[in-house]
């Protein structure tokens, strides 16, 4: 099982947006950086756990958990140029982007802020808070997730 951390903005999709999906359940789409896709593309798999992250908001962090529940296939949104994520040079027979399919886990009580995590020397190595990172989606070790679930569940 891998870790990761996905960033939406929360006026775009939210974790409420998710929790209140039929099932709990919808697809992840319009990541458009080659780094991020090959994270889906290649590395996500079924049953991996990602934290849900609100970003550029007030209080940017991690707000909850879920459940990668298919793995990567090609985002239609690529090739339909009424969507905001269509993409002219994407192709249906070659697909250039790719989405996973998620499921709500859990909301946090509490944001766990970015501030937060910049305080804590256990994450110091973690990609969102690395200066310069803005990537939608990065890993997350074990250990960075088991202490930010302590951050939650230790209160």
């Amino acid at each position: 099982m891998r870790y990761w951390l996905m960033k939406s903005e929360p006026d775009v999709y939210s974790i409420d947006d998710l929790a209140a999906e039929p099932d709990q359940t919808a697809y992840w789409e319009g990541i458009r950086n080659y780094q991020a896709r090959n994270f889906i593309r290649d590395d996500m798999a079924v049953n991996d756990l990602a934290f849900f992250y609100h970003s550029r908001c007030d209080v940017p962090g991690i707000v909850g958990t879920m459940r990668i529940v298919r793995e990567a296939y090609p985002d239609h949104t690529a090739f339909d140029a009424s969507e905001t994520y269509f993409d002219p040079k994407s192709d249906p027979d070659n697909p250039r982007w790719f989405m996973v399919d998620i499921k709500f886990e859990r909301k946090f009580s509490h944001i766990v802020s970015l501030a937060d995590l910049k305080r804590e020397p256990a994450l110091s190595q973690m990609k969102v808070v690395q200066r310069g990172n803005r990537l939608s989606i990065t890993p997350v070790s074990p250990d960075e997730w088991a202490f930010i679930l302590s951050m939650v569940d230790g209160e």
